[in-house]
């Protein structure tokens, strides 16, 4: 039986540069992916995502009037369905984790490739996360360890409702392993390690995987700097 077509996502794109929306506009047209509308700053996004109910949001984090980080904040409250990918020039920016740990499905740097750009897009549309690539670790282990030393973690309330498969799920979903490399780790079935995942996510009320990397380098389930 062949598996459903998954839509086609259909996506706003919010960035204070024209050339930019316009660039990413044209690459994703072109494969595909339905661009509805597109935004100047954080205000006029917060309002497109309101009238247009786009699937995901190409957020970029410095715009004026409003940033990106308030806008997405909005945004997912407004919206919880919505996927955001956050837009950053730099490789470490602060303020993409705590994008990430308000519910942003990931970020991409601005010189992002035609090919994983829209692969990204269908990604997060399928209610993944994007956090394969080894810079977004790096950046989560970066401000994490900032916060850690500003004050010490203290444990998430819920982290007990975790079992002890549950909690070494977390701790190595923590350190970037996707579906496949944890049931090779664990030595179990992608379907049961969906089943793991779904549990904690249910468990601690995390959004997707991005929420679950950052939780557990704050409760020092992945300590920063850990090797894969």
């Amino acid at each position: 039986m062949t598996a459903p077509t998954p839509p086609t996502p259909r996506v706003l794109i919010a960035d204070d540069q024209a050339l930019v929306r316009t660039g990413f506009r044209l690459i994703l047209t072109m494969r595909g992916i339905d661009v509805v509308g597109e935004a100047a700053d954080g205000l006029e996004a917060i309002q497109a995502a309101q009238d247009l109910k786009p699937d995901v949001v190409l957020m970029d984090i410095r715009m004026p009037h409003m940033d990106g980080l308030e806008a997405a904040r909005q945004i997912l409250a407004r919206h919880p369905d919505c996927r955001i990918l956050m837009l950053t020039t730099f490789d470490l920016d602060q303020y993409v984790y705590a994008a990430l740990k308000l519910g942003a499905s990931g970020f991409l740097l601005k010189d992002v490739t035609p090919e994983h750009l829209a692969a990204a897009v269908h990604l997060v549309n399928t209610g993944d996360a994007l956090l394969a690539p080894t810079i977004t670790r790096r950046l989560v282990e970066r401000f994490a360890e900032e916060a850690a030393t500003a004050r010490p973690a203290a444990p998430h309330r819920d982290l007990a409702a975790l079992t002890p498969r549950e909690r070494e799920v977390l701790a190595l979903m923590g350190r970037g392993l996707s579906n496949a490399e944890l049931a090779g780790n664990l030595t179990l079935s992608e379907a049961t390690v969906k089943t793991h995942v779904a549990r904690i996510f249910a468990k601690l009320g995390l959004r997707d995987r991005a929420q679950a990397v950052v939780l557990a380098y704050e409760t020092g389930l992945v300590t920063p700097g850990e090797a894969d």
